[in-house]
């Protein structure tokens, strides 16, 4: 009986599927987010102002989801 559990083969197959959809997920939300701000330097309607910001928000907070879910795969990977 190993120290360390050896991994099977599917598992680590899909936690790199996972992970790599987890990267092109957040690639997409950047561009997201560049877009985003772009949109809101170049509007001067107050209403506009408001929904980009809140877009901005909103953003973030899903890049931010992501990279954490990122970090859990690889957290798992090392144990």
């Amino acid at each position: 009986m190993g120290l360390f559990k050896k991994e099977e083969p599917l598992e680590e197959y899909e936690r790199f599927s996972a992970r790599r959809q987890l990267m092109e997920d957040l690639t997409l939300t950047k561009n997201a987010l560049d877009t985003a701000y772009a949109n809101f330097e170049t509007v001067v309607d107050p209403d506009l102002i408001d929904c980009y910001t809140y877009e901005i928000y909103s953003v973030q907070k899903r890049y931010k989801f992501l990279l954490e879910q990122v970090r859990q795969i690889d957290l798992q990977k090392i144990m």
